[in-house]
């Protein structure tokens, strides 16, 4: 476990902090949090539901990797599963702004990479910008999700959105994190571009058919995969090499492990991400080596 988690957990009021250190040091904690662990935690704590999950907003945050604003973000996404999924923002030394990835989407992107098809609600430190709040607009029942921050009563994402642009705007009714497949495939393939296949066929991509996703290999044979995330009003849209990285950093594997990476994409469509995830591993490390493979 990083330090920067431990501190944080350490620092909760007694006896969560000890409760939540009995959940984290588990073998198999993966920045999450069951419904009967939290649960448990309301009842021991004596705190609300609401209360909980912002008092444990700083552990969600020292996950944050902010190198360039030293500005760190949490974010507790509640998938319909009832399971609490920690993010945090991220920042790319050498890599333009637009690549940073906000805590909410790294929250959000967590959940869909381990299967939830929907979120309840969602706890951020502070409101979210108007990036957020677009993003999180493309999201499978966006017009019931309720916002929850520090000292306030929760509203909804519309409330924070009023008159909002979003996919049925396009004609688009797949929203994000909706259960789909694309039935991208391969023959004669290695276990690291089978990742990236399945990632890529889970993809949200209603505007451009760039069905993409990436698998990362790091230096002890993990795999860790991402798929891109497309948003109607573009600029949104969330890298498939970003929802990656968010899943190796909540599995606390730094950048520096990464071994491999391969990115797969439907050859049938109107971009590509080939050369802007290039351009990201080029400045992250221009060592790791990047395969490529369109379908």
């Amino acid at each position: 476990m990083r330090a920067s988690v431990l501190e944080a957990i350490h620092a909760l009021p007694a006896p969560l902090n000890e409760a939540m250190l009995e959940i984290a040091k588990a073998p198999q904690f993966d920045a999450t949090i069951s419904a009967d662990a939290f649960d448990s935690l309301k009842s021991l704590s004596g705190l609300s539901d609401a209360d909980l999950r912002v008092a444990l907003l700083p552990v969600a945050a020292a996950y944050s990797v902010a190198p360039i604003s030293t500005f760190y973000v949490g974010a507790i996404a509640r998938g319909n599963s009832g399971r609490l999924y920690f993010g945090a923002n991220m920042e790319f030394e050498g890599v333009q702004l637009n690549q940073s990835v906000h805590a909410e989407q790294s929250a959000i992107s967590h959940a869909w990479i381990k299967g939830e098809t929907s979120l309840k609600d969602i706890t951020i430190n502070y409101s979210p910008c108007g990036h957020c709040r677009q993003f999180m607009n493309e999201l499978n029942g966006a017009e019931h999700l309720e916002v929850q921050l520090p000292q306030r009563e929760a509203q909804s994402l519309h409330s924070y959105l009023p008159e909002p642009f979003g996919p049925s705007d396009l004609g688009i009714n797949e929203p994000l994190l909706a259960a789909k497949s694309h039935g991208l495939s391969a023959e004669d393939t290695c276990p690291l571009t089978n990742a990236a296949i399945l990632a890529a066929n889970m993809s949200h991509a209603p505007y451009t058919n760039n069905f993409c996703g990436v698998a990362i290999r790091d230096k002890s044979g993990q795999i860790f995969s991402g798929m891109y995330a497309e948003n109607a009003a573009f600029n949104p849209s969330l890298p498939p090499l970003q929802v990656a990285l968010i899943a190796m950093n909540l599995a606390d594997v730094a950048q520096k492990e990464i071994e491999e990476v391969m990115l797969v994409e439907n050859a049938n469509s109107s971009i590509s991400y080939l050369q802007d995830t290039q351009g990201m591993l080029e400045a992250l490390n221009p060592d790791i080596p990047l395969s490529y493979l369109a379908i």
